[in-house]
């Protein structure tokens, strides 16, 4: 399935009611170059599941969790045994919703089953969402 978003604002929206069709142990690969939305999509999702927190970006924290909801950028994460060493494996088996960015840094690690929506640039503000 595909979305156009125009606005970031748009993007938000659509994330949200994906959010809100997420159930516990699900996996979901967010794909997209740099500065392609990835994390706002996380917020929009996150929200959709009730998260009153802010959620931001956990490039150097690599895992941010809000509640059952955990969210990892795997952009430094420079080999699965790192990921492993940093008990990412876990998160996959704890029973929450785990949003990934950067997810072929750890694709060993991953679930079999995941989901994938992945976001690309079709302007300064559209965007392309498929699901």
């Amino acid at each position: 399935m595909r979305f156009f978003s125009s606005s970031e604002e748009e993007t938000l929206k659509w994330a949200i009611q994906y959010g809100k069709a997420l159930r516990a142990g699900d996996t979901v690969l967010l794909e997209g170059e740099m500065g392609a939305g990835k994390t706002a999509v996380a917020k929009g999702i996150a929200k959709g599941l009730g998260v009153t927190e802010e959620v931001t970006s956990p490039t150097y924290a690599y895992v941010n969790a809000y509640g059952n909801l955990y969210h990892f950028d795997c952009y430094r994460i420079e080999s699965e045994e790192q990921a492993w060493n940093l008990g990412f494996a876990d998160y996959f088996e704890a029973g929450g919703i785990c949003l990934v960015e950067w997810s072929k840094n750890i694709a060993g690690l991953l679930p079999e089953r995941v989901k994938r929506v992945e976001i690309i640039k079709r302007g300064e503000n559209a965007r392309e969402i498929r699901f």
